[in-house]
């Protein structure tokens, strides 16, 4: 399983500090790309053996031992230069063994196994196709990664922050699910919980939960959740909400690399807007 013939690249493939590896995991083969400057370049494709009805953890074996062979790569192999995406089989897991496969690969790695969603996938060979005529599912991905996202972080302490990243993220045709508008009610500024042009005024102290839960209802619509965390610092409204991230299995991008958080979950670093 592990590519023996990779490490006798190692001299010519370090990767850039602007430039990551993205790995594809299909139902039959498993292909290595290095993405740098808006370019895609194929680096590797390894046929890929899975028996039928593989329980997780040995999926996760499988995963982790190919995972080695990177370093023929990158000198460094973590959730800031390397993405992992699967396809075909890996989709077809019930929900608690897809679950299940993603956290082992993370322990085993430090790296989030991304199982990519039909619709998505499709979106992705779309995307590529009417760009160059390619049915290569990553040169979708590479133009255009995510459809739609929820951005976090603390509205109070890093609104210029917050608003630059959902500009970065709407130039390159992301859908902002929540929030819609970052203007605030000029009556909620210096209060403890800040509303938005859109959002109603609070009834009541209780009140403040309905719109937190509106906005954490916007994860289960995105195909990321952007933390806005400068510094790497998060802040305890956003830990609240990455607690309900972990239960729903949501894709997780950092802006930073975060600080100060207890318990380390699957989750990438860095975006490429």
């Amino acid at each position: 399983m592990i590519p023996t013939r990779w490490n006798e690249k190692r001299e010519s493939n370090t990767l850039a500090t602007e430039s990551r590896v993205l790995v594809h995991f299909g139902s039959a083969r498993v292909s290595v790309y290095r993405s740098e400057g808006g370019e895609l370049k194929l680096l590797e494709t390894e046929r890929l053996t899975l028996e039928d009805n593989l329980p997780h953890t040995a999926l996760a074996d499988k995963v982790g031992e190919f995972c080695t062979g990177l370093a023929a790569f990158s000198e460094i192999v973590d959730n800031k230069t390397t993405r992992l995406y699967a396809t075909g089989v890996f989709q077809q897991l019930p929900r608690p063994e897809a679950a299940a496969l993603v956290n082992s690969v993370y322990v085993d790695t430090g790296l989030c196994f991304n199982i990519v969603r039909p619709e998505l996938e499709q979106f992705y060979l779309e995307t590529g196709m009417s760009a160059d005529g390619s049915n290569d599912m990553v040169e979708g991905l590479v133009r255009r990664e995510f459809r739609n996202a929820v951005v976090c972080g603390s509205f109070q302490q890093s609104l210029p922050y917050i608003e630059a990243t959902i500009a970065r993220l709407r130039e390159s045709g992301t859908v902002v699910l929540s929030p819609p508008s970052t203007r605030i009610k000029p009556e909620t500024i210096g209060t403890d919980f800040i509303l938005f042009d859109y959002q109603a005024p609070l009834k009541n102290d209780r009140d403040t939960w309905r719109h937190k839960y509106m906005h954490m209802d916007a994860f289960r619509q995105a195909d990321a959740v952007v933390v806005c965390n400068p510094g790497g610092l998060v802040g305890q409204g956003t830990m609240f909400e990455l607690g309900f991230l972990a239960a729903i299995s949501s894709r997780v991008v950092f802006t930073e690399e975060p600080r100060g958080v207890s318990v380390r979950f699957p989750c990438e670093v860095g975006l490429e807007t």
